[in-house]
């Protein structure tokens, strides 16, 4: 079977969701007092998309073949 979009709770208890689009995997969480502006923030495992409060994080290609990846993380 093949999901278009998959979506799944935050198990940490922080406002947010972690996705599975078109195998693009990654979490999005929203954060109460700090704010991190606009921009981009890479990283070993994903890459960070910040928004003002809320970011987004993509899992990196790398990352997907390596042992640390986001294996079954929303469907």
């Amino acid at each position: 079977m093949f999901v278009l979009l998959a979506t799944k709770d935050l198990n940490d208890g922080t406002k947010g969701f972690r996705f599975n689009f078109l195998g693009i995997k990654g979490l999005t969480r929203k954060r109460k007092g700090l704010s991190r502006g606009l921009g981009f923030q890479k990283g070993k495992c994903t890459t960070a998309l910040h928004l003002g409060k809320r970011t987004v994080y993509f899992e990196t290609k790398r990352n997907r073949q390596s042992v640390r990846q986001l294996r079954h993380f929303a469907g």
